[in-house]
Order: C-alpha cells, then structure tokens, then sequence
C-alpha cells in the first residue's frame, strides 16, 4: 500500500499526555520558548540547538514537519500534559523505510518536566502505535553512548541493546566523533 494512503491520526493520547502533530499556528512559540527554557541541556546532545532559533525559524521547522507528516515522511508529534496543557517536548518516527517497514524514533523534553517519566510514556505510545497501527516490523533509538538519560528510555522499555558505533557520529556541536547506542524492539 502506498503510505499517502494510510490513515495517520494527527493525536495520540496517553494516560498522562497528548502527542499532537505541529499543525497550529502559533505551535513555534510555545517550542521555541522550551527550547530556550532548556538550551543548556539540549545543545550537548542535539545539532538543532547549536544557536537559539528564532521563532520564526521554529514556526518554519514545524511547519516542514507537518509537510513531513503529510508526505509519510516522517511523523513528529508535540507531547502536551492533559491536566495543565503545557508543552513537554516533542517525539518522531522518522528515518522511515517503508519498503520493511521501519523507523527511528528521536525526542526531547523541556528541562523543567525531566524525572517524571513523560517522556518515556510518549516513546511507549509512538512505540505501540509505530508496530500496531503503522505495521512497523522494527523501531530502533539511536543516541550518543554517553547520553544516559536518553540511553534509559529505550531501556525502560524493553528496547534490545543492538551494540555500539564506535566513532559513529559526530558530536551536536561537531567538534569531536562520538560512539552512537543502538535499541531495538522489532516485531
């Protein structure tokens, strides 16, 4: 089947959380001010988050992200707290294979909501909904080998440890090759 065709629901929701596609205006602000609320943190591990974006720039790159969606290139969603609305970060399918089919999922999180599990309630829904609705037969995370804390999702949730690139990547900044952890979970 041809993914355009797929029907893609643009929410999810968890116990907890929504995950919502960037489809609103005005999405940018409220992603931008995250990202500036938890820059220190995201520039060591993110090559986005080299330089603060303007909001414009983060409108501009959700905007692309829907297109994505559209396309069935790749599925970001913007992970919301049911109870008070606010914004937590954002989760993706991407690096979509269809012809496997397969994808990575990447993510961040707003520093201020670390250490409550949200996040890895967001990857377990886009996880579930990856190999349930878009019959996924592989879902891997990919991350820095010294990124414990994006390390410790995948294995909360009973993501296999594949192995190690070693010198794999280069780090967020690009001054230095780093070693790249491989999880995953396949069906």
């Amino acid at each position: 089947m041809n993914p355009l065709l797929l029907d893609v629901p643009i929410q999810l929701e968890t116990e907890r959380l929504i995950l919502r596609a960037p489809l609103q205006i005005g999405d940018g602000n409220i992603v931008n001010q995250a990202i500036r609320d938890s820059f220190i943190e995201l520039r060591v591990w993110l090559p986005f988050a080299q330089k603060l974006p303007t909001v414009q720039e983060t409108e501009i790159n959700l905007r692309n992200a829907h297109l994505n969606f559209l396309k069935r290139q790749s599925f970001r969603y913007l992970i919301f707290h049911k109870g008070t609305n606010d914004f937590i970060g954002t989760t993706s399918l991407q690096g979509i294979d269809w012809d496997i089919p397969k994808g990575e999922i990447g993510y961040w999180i707003n520093t201020r909501f670390s250490g409550n599990g949200y996040m890895t309630e967001a990857v377990n829904e886009l996880t579930n909904f990856g190999l349930n609705q878009l019959k996924f037969r592989r879902i891997e995370i990919r991350c820095e080998s010294t990124n414990f804390k994006s390390r410790a999702i995948p294995v909360k949730l009973g993501f296999v440890f594949e192995g190690t690139l070693r010198n794999g990547d280069l780090s967020a900044d690009g001054s230095k090759l780093t070693d790249t952890s491989i999880y995953s979970v396949i069906k």
